[in-house]
């Protein structure tokens, strides 16, 4: 297994949720993070719980998806202060549920600019940091809404074909990267329990049974062990299901 100390990792959608658990997890496996997303309270929050398990304050830059003009300062930003990247977590992305009344266009837009433009776009302002690491990976956390034939369940449309076009983005990269160092991988999850390493609901989830809910946790140690493993070998997709919550249920 490769070790990540001193790995620098970039999450988005860093502030609440899977992506702080990202964060604090990979932060308590050695690596340097920047947390980025919308709320700069809410990173600010995810940093100070980084801080005093490790003693090091993470990097917080406030970033907006849906908004290129946002997502270029924030990966020239990111770039100035590192200019060499080990791994790129593309968590951050808007929720849309279902509604029988429609959706505004405002939503619409937003959904899908985060989820696909702003991704790709960040994506793509931090590729030259990504060429310069020894370990590169780009991890983007797709969803079980992803996969083909998927039941919609309670997402919208257009979440469901934001994540949809997340798959594929996650896909083209990582034939436009074949033969460099760098490996593209998708995680999709199941509807997830929010739980937090802080919390003692995450070493009891080690012992859920067959046909409980997912959580934050299981995502993570996919991540880890993706990222983790030897160079020559890539994960490209590991989807991860549940009877609650998942494919089926």
């Amino acid at each position: 297994m490769n070790n990540l100390q001193d790995s620098i990792a970039v999450i988005t959608g860093a502030g609440r949720g899977l992506g702080a658990a990202l964060a604090i997890s990979l932060a308590d496996a050695g690596c340097k993070v920047v947390l980025c997303g919308r709320n700069e309270a809410a990173l600010a929050q995810v940093a100070a719980t980084i801080e005093t398990r490790t003693a090091q304050l993470p990097l917080t830059v406030q970033v907006d998806l849906a908004d290129s003009a946002s997502v270029t300062r924030a990966t020239q930003a990111i770039s100035q202060r590192f200019p060499t990247i080990d791994l790129l977590v593309n968590n951050g992305a808007m929720w849309l549920e279902h509604n029988e009344q429609g959706y505004s266009p405002e939503e619409v837009h937003g959904v899908i600019n985060a989820a696909v433009t702003g991704t790709f776009l960040f994506t793509q302002g931090l590729l030259a940091s990504l060429r310069r690491s020894q370990r590169p990976d780009i991890v983007t956390i797709g969803s079980i809404s992803a996969l083909p034939n998927a039941a919609l369940h309670s997402v919208s449309v257009p979440f469901y074909a934001a994540k949809h076009a997340q798959r594929a983005l996650a896909e083209g990269l990582r034939q436009q990267l074949a033969g460099t160092p760098i490996r593209s991988l998708c995680v999709h999850p199941p509807y997830l329990d929010d739980i937090s390493p802080t919390e003692p609901a995450w070493e009891a989830a080690a012992q859920r049974q067959k046909g409980e809910r997912g959580t934050n946790r299981d995502v993570v140690e996919a991540v880890l062990f993706a990222v983790t493993r030897p160079r020559h070998v890539s994960l490209s997709s590991i989807v991860i299901d549940s009877d609650d919550g998942g494919l089926f249920g």
